[in-house]
């Protein structure tokens, strides 16, 4: 290699953001091409680099028994930048890592806007990235504009896929009624900055839940275009109405689950469902409704949120909302290395490519930098073991659901979250130190705890072997 290459990034979202870092602190340029201000979107509300459109959680930082946990922790291992800003502006949130949403954002653009081998330009690019650019990285998310996804669609031959996805409410805190509320974590759980009473609870009994459910069912929603209307819904996001109408005792089985609670207001009495909601930000002065993703229309949502006791006066500091996303058949159409089979010198990143979070977002817009920083050094990056996260993570998203399938069968391409799921199964079932074979409970614990433990240091050997290679750059 000659110098530092140019990559350029089309993006700055999490992953978009992570692939510039991961490329900027090997030494090499990278190039963020981000259209806020310019264009907007209808989910984001600011300009800021990883800005959060939904949750403010990072979901679970538990490393020795939890799939998402343990991502973090690959993750930080391999210096990622989104996960060293979400643990600087973490907020209570009982086992989860949540953050600040606009510390966070603010973290992430600064540390980009002062990396000497970071340039961040605000435009929209409308079409595919120039061949001029060279090796380039398409991280542009589930609100892909539409002249950069009809290309990608004319290039390709195929459709993109859709899915929708919906946003939670948040409420002003001095807004809910702490006499009828409480502070929380189920089963008293303390997590990454939390105290073990990290979430306010609102309880429901039977007559107030049924009557919670029939106004779900019966609120009017936003309507559809005619061209979105097959569009289906990413089961591990879907809209509070949409799980009440497949049944009555969804919710309370769901996010309304009551387990783990104790109403200090009156503990002999078991609730029949409780609404969670979860810091949102440093102040503590918002909080979100955990699993309320909606797309009832606002003055519907005041209405029937009015109704959970506790939250009669409350006061949102932003209603829920509904926005399109849109993501790759990315088996059939992303190699190994993220790179589109039709166009190698375009690699994609992010929720573009079926994966779902934002963990998982940031992580594959990681892996996308390091794969695009061994092409530019002449150099075969080692695949990740599937036996760790982000290498499940990526074996599922190039070729592991195709893989998967029945000879003959086909099956449509569905989002993905990180889970045990994906991970190759043990060599033999976890025992006890006596060595006697387990069940139940004891022995999932245990065989989570196995699988994290081989993932660590199969991952620590990826790195001291050819995935080192990208960490002496550093």
């Amino acid at each position: 290699m000659t110098g530092p290459s140019t990559i350029h990034i089309v993006g700055g979202g999490l992953a978009g953001s992570e692939a510039a870092w991961q490329i900027a602190e090997a030494g090499h340029r990278a190039v963020i091409h981000e259209m806020r201000p310019v264009r907007g979107t209808e989910a984001h509300q600011g300009d800021g680099l990883a800005e959060l459109v939904c949750s403010n959680s990072f979901r679970s930082d538990d490393a020795q028994s939890n799939a998402v946990g343990l991502l973090h922790q690959e993750m930080r291992t391999l210096g990622s930048l989104i996960l060293r800003a979400a643990d600087a502006h973490q907020v209570p949130a009982g086992g989860a890592l949540a953050v600040d949403r606009d510390g966070f954002s603010a973290a992430v653009t600064a540390a980009l806007e002062a990396h000497p081998n970071v340039t961040i330009v605000r435009e929209e690019v409308d079409g595919l990235p120039p061949a001029a650019w060279g090796s380039s990285i398409v991280a542009t998310g589930p609100l892909t504009a539409p002249g950069l996804a009809a290309a990608v669609g004319a290039l390709t031959g195929t459709e993109s896929l859709a899915f929708f996805d919906a946003i939670a409410p948040i409420v002003h805190r001095d807004s809910i009624d702490m006499g009828k509320a409480w502070f929380q974590s189920r089963y008293d759980k303390a997590g990454p900055g939390g105290t073990g009473a990290d979430y306010i609870n609102c309880p429901l009994d039977r007559a107030q839940y049924d009557a919670f459910i029939a106004a779900l069912i019966a609120g009017e929603k936003t309507s559809f275009k005619e061209w979105e209307a097959a569009t289906p819904y990413f089961d591990g996001c879907l809209p509070i109405e949409v799980m009440a109408e497949r049944g009555p005792e969804t919710l309370r089985h769901g996010p309304m689950k009551p387990v783990g609670l104790t109403n200090p207001h009156d503990p002999t009495v078991k609730a029949c469902a409780i609404v969670q909601l979860r810091q949102d930000n440093a102040l503590g002065t918002l909080y979100n409704m955990v699993g309320f993703q909606t797309k009832l229309r606002h003055a519907e949502q005041v209405r029937i949120f009015r109704s959970i006791p506790g939250l009669e006066s409350a006061e949102f500091a932003r209603l829920g909302g509904l926005h399109r996303n849109t993501y790759l058949d990315s088996p059939r159409l992303l190699d190994a290395t993220l790179r589109l089979k039709a166009e190698p010198r375009l690699r994609f990143a992010g929720q573009i490519t079926g994966c779902e979070g934002y963990v998982e977002s940031a992580a594959i817009g990681l892996m996308a930098g390091r794969f695009a920083l061994a092409e530019a050094e002449g150099r075969a990056l080692a695949p990740l073991p599937q036996t760790t996260a982000l290498g499940a993570l990526i074996a599922h998203i190039t070729g592991g659901h195709i893989a998967a399938e029945d000879a003959g069968t086909p099956r449509s391409f569905q989002p993905m979250n990180v889970n045990f799921g994906l991970f190759p199964p043990l060599a033999s079932a976890p025992r006890n130190e006596t060595g006697k074979r387990l069940r139940g409970p004891e022995k999932a614990a245990l065989k989570k705890r196995a699988m994290t433990d081989r993932a660590r240091g199969d991952l620590a050997d990826w790195i001291a072997g050819a995935g080192g290679q990208a960490e002496a750059a550093q």
